[in-house]
């Protein structure tokens, strides 16, 4: 009986190679990075972020930590609702060396005449804008200011122009990091609506307090602020369990400014 002679094996190599060729191609093609959505605040697209710059960042919060170890590092704890101060620091009017130490934050706010003497002069706004003065962030990028709600409208309104440090977030939404801003009202007066969104014009003539964020670890957040209990003071915050803001009877946050650097 004759024997039948094979297939050429040669086609059929081929059109194998070619096939796993191809789907070597498929494999080693990356998936595409989903597109996150465009922040918006109120509506309003949030322009695109600025050039990292992390040593700013950095300087930031070292200017701020620094200021906590001059006044002798005065600690502030929340736990629940309640508030406890485990170590007491200097004050504003202990003694001439604190209170010119003040007097340098109110000159960066065009304040001179002021100093830890006046001690019915909140001096918390004064603070935060020294703090970014001694860092080096732009007067363009961060308004400095007597109160707080100067300087955050300014940020809210400009958030929609590219290349902003600065931009704001919905307590609600976003879990605060190092190099942040976290604010609260003073009073009575609430600057923000149902919806969790704040206005520059809801700010207008409102008592505020921000903190300036300087660790994270868990959900145990570190704030930085002057004219805390008298003093540059360090707060111990609690986060939930989704890494948010805690309302407190004292601190009822109602804004987080986010720092994109």
């Amino acid at each position: 009986m004759p024997i039948q002679s094979a297939a050429p094996l040669w086609p059929r190599l081929t059109a194998c190679t070619l096939v796993c060729l191809s789907l070597l191609g498929c494999a080693s093609t990356p998936p595409r990075k989903p597109v996150p959505p465009r922040l918006t605040w109120a509506g309003v697209p949030i322009g695109s972020p600025p050039e990292a710059d992390p040593h700013l960042k950095r300087a930031m919060i070292n200017r701020a930590l620094g200021e906590w170890e001059y006044f002798g590092r005065q600690t502030v704890v929340f736990h629940g609702a309640d508030e406890s101060i485990p170590h007491v620091g200097s004050w504003e009017d202990d003694d001439a060396v604190h209170s010119d130490r003040v007097s340098m934050y109110w000159r960066a706010v065009g304040k001179p005449g002021l100093d830890g003497m006046d001690c019915r002069q909140p001096w918390s706004a004064a603070f935060i804008s020294w703090v970014m003065d001694a860092a080096g962030v732009p007067r363009d990028q961060f308004q400095r200011a007597t109160a707080h709600s100067v300087y955050l409208a300014s940020l809210i309104d400009q958030a929609v122009f590219p290349g902003r440090i600065f931009i704001p977030r919905r307590v609600a939404d976003y879990s605060p990091d190092p190099g942040d801003l976290i604010c609260a009202p003073r009073g009575g007066a609430h600057p923000s609506g149902a919806d969790g969104y704040t206005s520059p014009w809801m700010l207008q003539g409102v008592n505020t307090h921000c903190d300036l964020v300087v660790a994270k670890s868990g959900q145990r957040l570190e704030v930085v602020g002057g004219n805390v209990r008298n003093s540059v003071s360090r707060t111990t915050l609690e986060l939930d369990g989704r890494g948010h803001l805690r309302a407190l009877p004292r601190r009822p946050w109602f804004l987080i400014m986010e720092n994109r650097l």
